[in-house]
């Protein structure tokens, strides 16, 4: 007998169809699978057998050849355990094909029956719906992860046994529909914008930073407080809506990230790795491609605290990300692209006592402070749109009594601004100001007379980069959404091109 059940594997972050067919035929008894299988797939033909007998199933010994395809696609994780031994069943007639027709299984198999949970179901049942499946049958510890994904009937099982008993009729399964933990009331209270004394400056770049989401570099002495507004950062990012929160979810759904109990993110993701992480760590990547870091901060934000102790390589390859927000990884068994919408936060001391220019401090040479700085190549430079320097902290400002303006205040600010980008750019490729293109800040940024006449000084003086120019104007017009202008005048071009002055103070 022949027998057809349906699943997927994910590539990358997207799930694509595969097709587990089971003949079971006379012949010298023997369990055999084909179709471009990695190592945890090929040893499911044990799990399978296995799983099946201890479920109180015996099985006629048969010759059994199960072939996964399309044969060109390669097979990697856990999840095929399920729909194997779902097709073998049926080839060997538990069942009839006709219950197999429109539903999709993924899941994995203990020895003795049970079903264990698996990453990635919440694209791969984002996948099933696109691909026109009625059911869905997942582990039991997954349902709630599936149910994210409407319009699709989940049905999740903790057994093998069960599983055989709904398709041959005897056990009804009701589907998940639990949506009680879908709320916000234990979202977490992050820490306050309100604690953080003086660094004026620093709060008003990362305000503007945030509400045009603009990479944002951090330079000053130790113990200046960089670190500490960069983890203030998250309580001032506006709330994500329901098709963000899936976008991110299904990137921790895939990096095995996600809580089986709460399987959402409501919060925007905030990433802050030690400065030894490996250059695939924070790229992704791996035998089985996995997201990394700039990844997992994907529509929030990715600090990077010391950045000048980053190895060099790890930072340079962070360069085409920022430009693409994407990474693309490229395998002989495909192509994998992770979404890389990230805000890079960094944050650095010029140089390695920290206290350069001071000379009263700064125990370091000229050539070491160069060595030091030079860790920073120019063209990752140029891609931080704002870059600001962080003060040493005064006495006063420490001992200051007066009430500092809290992060609701400011996230307020910052939504506002988000809101008037979003209707702005409604119908076109662009979400923030920052994801403009050279087209996009042509027909969206109208500048005045006086505005122009200062870029075109600017330009000529301090012999920026295109990608710098561009950078002027994305910003620019942050502050304009900020103020609520109408357009660029030379106060907005004036206060971008102060949170570039660093540039030239340390680099030039």
């Amino acid at each position: 007998m022949f027998s057809t059940s349906y699943s997927a594997v994910l590539c990358g972050v997207e799930s694509r169809p595969v097709r587990v067919e089971a003949d079971v035929s006379n012949g010298l008894p023997m369990f055999q699978m084909v179709g471009y299988l990695a190592s945890e797939v090929k040893e499911a033909q044990e799990r399978v057998r296995t799983a099946i007998h201890n479920s109180d199933v015996l099985l006629a010994p048969k010759k059994v050849t199960v072939s996964l395809s399309p044969a060109d696609l390669r097979k990697a994780g856990s999840g095929f355990d399920l729909p194997i031994a779902a097709a073998v069943l049926a080839a060997y007639e538990y069942f009839s094909q006709e219950a197999l027709e429109g539903v999709f299984i993924a899941g994995e198999l203990s020895l003795g029956g049970n079903v264990n949970p698996i990453h990635g179901v919440l694209p791969l049942v984002d996948g099933a719906k696109k691909s026109g499946y009625r059911v869905c049958i997942v582990p039991k510890k997954n349902e709630r992860e599936a149910a994210m994904i409407e319009g699709i009937e989940v049905i999740g099982v903790s057994a093998l046994r069960e599983m055989i008993l709904y398709f041959q009729g005897k056990k009804e399964i009701p589907s998940c529909r639990d949506s009680s933990w879908m709320t916000e009331e234990n979202r977490k209270k992050g820490e306050d914008f309100c604690e953080v004394n003086g660094q004026g400056l620093l709060k008003r770049a990362a305000e503007v930073a945030v509400s045009g989401m603009h990479h944002f570099l951090m330079i000053g002495p130790p113990g200046a407080g960089k670190s500490m507004i960069a983890k203030r950062i998250p309580s001032i990012l506006p709330e994500m809506t329901m098709e963000e929160r899936l976008e991110i979810s299904k990137i921790y759904s895939v990096a095995g990230l996600l809580s089986s109990e709460h399987p959402l993110l409501w919060e925007r993701p905030f990433r802050a790795p030690h400065h030894t992480i490996t250059p695939q760590a924070l790229i992704g990547g791996g035998r089985n491609p996995k997201p990394g870091e700039i990844s997992l901060a994907h529509r929030g934000v990715l600090f990077l605290d010391e950045m000048t102790e980053f190895q060099k390589t790890t930072l340079e390859i962070l360069r085409q990300p920022l430009e693409d927000r994407e990474v693309c990884i490229a395998r002989t068994g495909g192509r994998y692209v992770f979404p890389a919408h990230t805000m890079i936060v960094g944050a650095m001391n010029p140089c390695r006592c920290g206290y350069y220019p001071n000379r009263e401090r700064c125990s370091c040479t000229e050539a070491e402070v160069r060595r030091y700085l030079q860790r920073i190549s120019q063209p990752l430079l140029d891609r931080m749109d704002i870059s600001a320097e962080a003060a040493e902290v005064s006495y006063c400002d420490l001992q200051c009594q007066t009430k500092n303006e809290s992060s609701d205040a400011i996230r307020e600010r910052v939504s506002e601004a988000h809101k008037r980008q979003k209707q702005r750019y409604s119908g076109t490729e662009f979400y923030f100001n920052s994801d403009l293109t050279s087209a996009g800040i042509r027909e969206f940024c109208v500048l005045s007379k006086d505005a122009k006449k200062l870029l075109e000084q600017v330009f000529d003086r301090w012999k920026i980069s295109a990608r710098a120019y561009h950078k002027i104007m994305k910003v620019s017009q942050t502050i304009v959404d900020l103020e609520g202008a109408r357009k660029i005048e030379k106060r907005h071009v004036a206060e971008a091109l102060s949170y570039r002055t660093s540039h030239e103070k340390f680099w030039k």
